[in-house]
């Protein structure tokens, strides 16, 4: 998975479509994650009343901002010297 913690993300697909958000939690087994004021969803709890969850979205349905274009962009990765690191696909940085 080509996201990581703390990357700034804009949502392309469902409800909170156009939004942009922080990666607050990865789950790269389910192919999900959690952010920031996304997918947030109304539950009724006996005793506590109405509560307010974030319910994870598909990584698939979001973009990784880059830092350096400030653009929503697809992520690549180059090896230097043993070293694995993500870069942006259209300004060619790394972040």
């Amino acid at each position: 998975m080509k996201l990581r913690k703390n990357d700034k993300i804009k949502i392309v697909r469902g409800k909170d479509k156009g939004k942009e958000s922080v990666i607050e939690r990865v789950l790269p087994k389910s192919g999900k994650i959690y952010a920031k004021d996304i997918n947030i969803v109304k539950k009724h709890a006996k005793g506590r009343g109405i509560i307010d969850l974030i319910k994870p979205v598909q990584a698939s349905n979001v973009m990784v901002i880059c830092p350096n274009c400030n653009k929503p962009t697809r992520v690549g990765y180059k090896v230097e010297k043993e070293k694995k690191t993500r870069f942006c696909k259209q300004c060619q940085k790394d972040f």
